[in-house]
This record gives structure tokens, sequence and C-alpha cells, in this order.
């Protein structure tokens, strides 16, 4: 369902020449949590987080500002076993390019309850599990 969510808000959002959705990929990489834990109160107190965030679009079309948030966050123990409950093997997250160094090696667990869990306040997510390390990823898109 959040897959479905994704692709319907970045078809919306504004696309490039050849009919994807662009993403402005300006920001520097984050590593402040407040921002995470507000929007994603399912990530408890995370240990750290390096994560990326921007808009969606063309910036000269008005209306409501689509954005887009890249996490990788490490959780505690107590949390990351909570979210592994009902997962199952899935392939690997995808996120912008300055996060890839991020990633553990997993391997990745998903399910439709995880990306549901950790889509809140207006933003939907795919969302992969590590559970060896206790790495989730986040790939949301919402309104601001």
């Amino acid at each position: 369902m959040a897959a479905v969510l994704l692709a319907t808000v970045a078809c919306g959002a504004g696309t490039s020449s050849d009919g994807a959705a662009t993403r402005d990929d300006t920001a520097v990489v984050r590593e402040d949590l407040a921002p995470l834990t507000k929007r994603f109160q399912a990530l408890g107190e995370p240990i750290s987080a390096r994560w990326k965030s921007g808009t969606m679009g063309d910036p000269r079309v008005p209306g409501p500002s689509t954005y887009w948030i890249d996490a990788v966050v490490q959780l505690t123990p107590a949390v990351a076993d909570q979210l592994a409950v009902g997962t199952s093997s899935a392939g690997a997250p995808e996120v912008v390019e300055d996060l890839v160094v991020e990633l553990p090696a997993g391997p990745w667990v998903g399910s439709d309850q995880l990306d549901r869990t950790l889509s809140a306040n207006g933003f939907g997510s795919v969302v992969r599990l590590a559970p060896a390390s206790g790495t989730v990823v986040l790939r949301s898109v919402g309104e601001g």
C-alpha cells in the first residue's frame, strides 16, 4: 500500500522530460534525530541516524510541496525487535546516493505492516529493516 501511495504522490509531484518525478537532492546529509522522531514516532528514541530530505516536482509550479525523506536509522534493540515482528525477507532498500555507504550488508526484511507503521503524519513510507544490525531504512514521501 505504501508503494502505491509513493507512486501516486511521485506521479503528481512534477515530472522530468522522461515522465519521472524529479527530486531536489541538494540538501546535506543530516544527523539530527528530532525531525525524524517527531514524524515517525514508531522509531522510538534511535541511537543515531543519517538522512536527507528535499522536495519533489517543479518549484515553478504553484501549490503545496511534496517532500521526500530517505533515512538510515540505528534503532535500540527493543524497537528493532518490535518492528521486526511479522516481517519476511525483502530486497535491499533504495536510498539517495549520499546514504548508500550507510547501509549495512543485510539481510533485509520488510512487510506491508512495517510500511504502515512508519507511514505517519502525511508521509507514506517504504521500509526495510536489517535485524542483525538494528538498522531501519525509510524512503518516505508526503506533504509537509
